[in-house]
């Protein structure tokens, strides 16, 4: 049985190079409603070897959030998705509308299905 991160990373995994997804999205794509929280706790726990996109999980608001947990790295997240072709706008937020990643439940559901047997 998967737990509660295992979930989220399944999730995090299908959004494609050059798209992003908010926290509150992948929650309730998770089936964790209304905890976009414990999707960031999960995204810092992520270690490069893992090959979780986490850098593609911005917040609602359409910026990378800043954390004092990042060690004054945040901006590596921002040159993440500019190598990916994402623009910001000059006061550092993304077009939800052009970027913003619309899942593709068939396999969306297959990726869960696979960490949960």
């Amino acid at each position: 049985m998967a737990n509660t991160y295992d979930l989220i990373y399944a999730v995090v995994k299908q959004i494609p190079y050059g798209k992003v997804a908010t926290y509150g999205q992948i929650a309730e794509l998770a089936g964790l409603i209304g905890k976009p929280r414990v999707v960031g706790y999960a995204l810092y726990r992520v270690t490069d070897a893992e090959k979780i996109p986490w850098h593609r999980v911005i917040n609602a608001e359409g910026e990378v959030s800043q954390s004092p947990h990042r060690n004054g790295t945040d901006y590596l997240q921002q040159s993440l998705l500019e190598d990916e072709g994402i623009e910001f706008n000059t006061a550092g937020k993304i077009d939800l509308a052009q970027y913003r990643w619309v899942a593709d439940s068939e396999l969306l559901e297959a990726a869960i299905a696979r960490i949960q047997s």
